[in-house]
């Protein structure tokens, strides 16, 4: 599912990359949502708390979101100032294109996930400087000129290129001011991710962590923004496309990733990627 300011319920991107300049006047909680493509969020105004994969980021203007493909996200806007951003939607397929073996591209968002913390914020002067850069690749993508494609190229592989550089110079450790986390959750998530494969019911999981169902349901829901069943179909069916991505027959994707029932698969499969397996693959 897609932020809905950002063109339909889930967002597909068949570009190389796709910029959209957002602005919402009143307080709004948006569904849950991931990606096929790394995105960038770069805050402009407003009061807005991002999930991401457990960890809410009360963002600060000129905070730089990396959310990596197929984390599950979420923002929460609070009233008051408009909430204006930047979304810069990249696929992988571009940044590969001009990588190298010592510069990798989306090495950024490789080393954000490695980390466990999504975000990138710049200080003092810094912060008008990265402002600079998403607006050049707004006026090239929207350039009519001359070589405009190549121009715009040029601008987002700036962008990312001074991203990586920026991220890889960071400390190792974030600051914890910067987001929020529930350990025992994140306890809960790892486990879950362990065992797809396996029957993941309420009562297991409940059991396997000195948890009341009533509990782990609410604080879930809480902290990620979806039900533990949602998560967990989600979870599985991001296995399941990887798996039939690297050529893994779809019956065999579908029971490896904890599907017991195929027809429930397919089903389950058409309504997030819009497409059957195959058809997708």
């Amino acid at each position: 599912m897609l932020d809905r300011s950002e063109i339909g319920k889930r967002g597909y991107l068949n570009e190389p990359y796709r910029l959209f300049h957002l602005r919402d006047d009143r307080a709004l909680t948006l569904d849950h949502h991931y990606h096929e493509f790394d995105k960038l969020v770069l805050l402009l105004g407003g009061r807005v708390t991002y999930h991401i994969e457990g960890k809410r980021y009360p963002l600060q203007p000129m905070d730089i979101l990396l959310v990596s493909r197929n984390l599950i996200h979420l923002p929460v806007v609070e009233a008051g100032p408009a909430y204006e951003r930047m979304v810069l939607w990249i696929d992988r397929g571009f940044m590969a294109r001009f990588s190298a073996p010592e510069a990798d591209l989306s090495g950024c968002f490789g080393l954000t996930a490695r980390r466990g913390v999504h975000l990138y914020r710049p200080r003092g002067e810094e912060r008008t400087r990265w402002r600079a850069l998403f607006e050049r690749v707004e006026s090239a993508v929207k350039d009519g000129g001359f070589a405009a494609g190549l121009l715009a190229d040029t601008c987002v592989l700036q962008l990312l290129v001074e991203l990586n550089r920026a991220v890889s110079a960071a400390p190792e450790e974030a600051d914890p001011a910067s987001y929020r986390f529930d350990p025992k959750m994140e306890e809960v998530t790892r486990y879950i991710l362990a065992h797809l494969g396996e029957e993941l019911s309420i009562d297991r999981l409940a059991g396997a962590f000195f948890l009341s169902r009533y509990y782990l349901m609410h604080r879930f829901k809480e902290v990620y923004g979806c039900s533990v069943h949602q998560y967990i179909r989600q979870k599985r069916l991001q296995q399941a496309a990887e798996a039939i991505r690297r050529d893994v027959p779809v019956l065999k994707a579908a029971e490896d990733a904890g599907f017991g029932d195929y027809s429930v698969f397919l089903r389950a499969f058409r309504a997030a990627y819009g497409k059957s397996p195959r058809e997708w693959k």
